[in-house]
């Protein structure tokens, strides 16, 4: 099991990145990334403390803690500096906060991020097939929500990263103790948005492929 986007205490998550790692550890995930919620105000402060953090835990823990942050709401004009500054601050996984159907997102979000070379598009809603075939370009994940609300869309983006080659990530989006994905609930995540077991297995190679090429 891996899941890219996850939320601790520094956002509006309920845990400590120690009990976060060790909730997922004990359900047998080999990496969760730790991608809280983040803009121009707080990515300085949330994003070292995360750092601090895998850089303690993952010396004793069998699940790899990924540092991030969850560029969320952020004006399109900065979505490409955020991004540059997040991984000068050593981000791992960069995750931006995509158009939901439940949330006032602003149009043109999904484009910003792509363009600015996020890792994953979150939740991304009605995506365009434009976008999605710019997500295939340049290797971008689109997330399939096992959240509720943003799990909505979860049949439209499947279909339309299939007709354009983009790769897909199937995210928890956890929040506290009860979010969390089990196997059998991810599986279920793929499934119900159209996918075979084999496209899912899909998923799970292109999630694993990209860990491993994280330093």
């Amino acid at each position: 099991m891996i899941d890219l986007h996850t939320h601790s205490f520094f956002s509006d998550g309920e845990l400590v990145p120690a009990e976060h790692l060790r909730r997922v550890e004990v359900l047998g995930y080999q990496a969760v990334g730790l991608t809280d919620h983040a803009d121009s105000s707080n990515i300085d402060f949330i994003l070292p403390r995360i750092l601090k953090a895998a850089e303690d835990l993952n010396r004793f823990s069998e699940t790899r803690l990924l540092a991030g942050v969850e560029l969320t709401h952020v004006p399109l004009q900065l979505m490409d500096e955020l991004t540059r500054y997040a991984r000068k601050l050593g981000a791992k996984v960069v995750v931006a906060h995509g158009e939901t159907v439940v949330e006032p997102v602003k149009p043109g979000t999904n484009r910003a991020a792509l363009e600015a070379g996020v890792d994953v598009l979150a939740h991304p809603g009605f995506i365009s097939e434009e976008d999605a075939r710019l997500a295939a370009e340049k290797g971008i994940f689109l997330e399939l929500s096992g959240r509720k609300g943003h799990s909505l869309t979860n049949g439209h983006v499947a279909k339309v990263a299939l007709q354009c080659g983009a790769k897909l990530a199937v995210n928890g989006d956890a929040h506290g103790p009860g979010d969390f994905l089990t196997a059998d609930m991810a599986r279920i995540v793929a499934l119900g948005a159209g996918l075979s077991l084999e496209q899912y297995e899909k998923i799970r190679k292109d999630m694993a492929d990209f860990v491993a090429g994280i330093d």
